[in-house]
């Protein structure tokens, strides 16, 4: 299909293949055994085929979808062969994940219109959320804009520690309090400080609780009213991180997240070291919010924008 002919950066592919070898190798071995002795993709495919899509974390409704949809391709082929499951796999999935009308970033790119751009970082302590920040200040510095990091997640020392060495190892500006701090207050003095120093990005470190909805609402509520005060339409994007090596407890995260905050994007971490890729296709299917990063590898650069066509073609290669 045309949208497989897109040229890839072939650094940026090769990571991303690396990155999803695990999750690649595991779904084909399965995948092999599903239609091992047969020709032709009949009803015994199809069941075993659902099988290793949700065993792959892909989820239940999205698994159900590609299946009706590789359903509609067999009636209107009438007779196709296992060898082409593949191929067809690889279509059908990127046509599902096309209907989601998101277009995909190409770059680290920042609205033009905004500045400074806000984006406030939310997710469970553990996901990777400063590892995130931290790269995307390194991606969107090497950008050539000028970052500043808030550390608003102040009910952890250590996460306003581990902000600290991220803003040291990139060179950007953090505004930080002590811990136990009000999160709105450092949010609100990160804004002004952005402001003064003219800076085209900022990234709003959040707490990482999820235990009670009604707080975290309550205080994600409070930390965008006080940006407001400062720059009038802040955030612009609330990016909820989520650990793709948890498989379907990141659909339940995502699920708690979306319906505490509006959540605009979500960043999937730690897709290098799990067998579990198949859940960006499901969440990015199910809750309809772009998956704008993915995180393919420890490295510095190994955040990547995700590209639906790029990571069906790695996935399926």
């Amino acid at each position: 299909m045309s949208f497989f002919k897109k040229l890839f950066s072939s650094e940026k592919k090769e990571t991303l293949d690396k990155g999803l070898e695990k999750s690649k190798s595991s779904f084909f071995e399965k995948l092999s055994k599903a239609v091992a002795g047969k020709s032709k993709v009949d009803d015994d495919v199809l069941d075993n085929l659902e099988e290793v899509l949700v065993s792959s974390d892909v989820g239940v409704n999205t698994t159900l979808k590609i299946i009706e949809r590789i359903e509609e391709r067999v009636e209107r082929d009438k007779y196709l062969g296992t060898e082409e499951l593949n191929k067809i796999l690889r279509e059908e999935i990127a046509g599902l994940l096309s209907e989601n009308n998101h277009e995909d970033a190409t770059e680290f790119e920042v609205p033009k219109n905004k500045k400074p751009y806000v984006l406030m970082v939310v997710g469970v302590n553990g996901v990777g959320k400063t590892t995130t920040i931290g790269k995307l200040a390194y991606q969107f510095k090497k950008a050539g804009h000028k970052v500043v990091l808030g550390a608003a997640d102040t009910f952890r020392a250590a996460a306003i520690d581990q902000l600290q060495v991220w803003a040291d190892r990139v060179d950007v500006p953090i505004v930080r309090q002590q811990m136990g701090s009000d999160p709105a207050s450092v949010a609100f003095d990160t804004l002004q400080s952005a402001v003064s120093q003219d800076a085209d990005v900022v990234i709003i470190d959040t707490a990482g609780r999820l235990h009670n909805k009604v707080n975290l609402m309550n205080e994600l509520s409070k930390v965008k009213r006080v940006m407001q005060k400062v720059v009038g339409d802040a955030p612009h994007d609330v990016l909820l991180v989520l650990d793709g090596s948890t498989g379907q407890n990141a659909f339940e995260q995502a699920k708690q997240f979306t319906a505490a905050t509006e959540v605009n994007s979500l960043a999937v971490t730690k897709l290098d070291g799990t067998a579990k890729g198949g859940v960006v296709i499901g969440i990015s299917d199910q809750f309809k919010i772009p998956v704008k990063y993915i995180g393919v590898g420890e490295g510095i650069e190994d955040l990547q924008v995700f590209n639906k066509f790029e990571f069906v073609d790695s996935f399926f290669k």
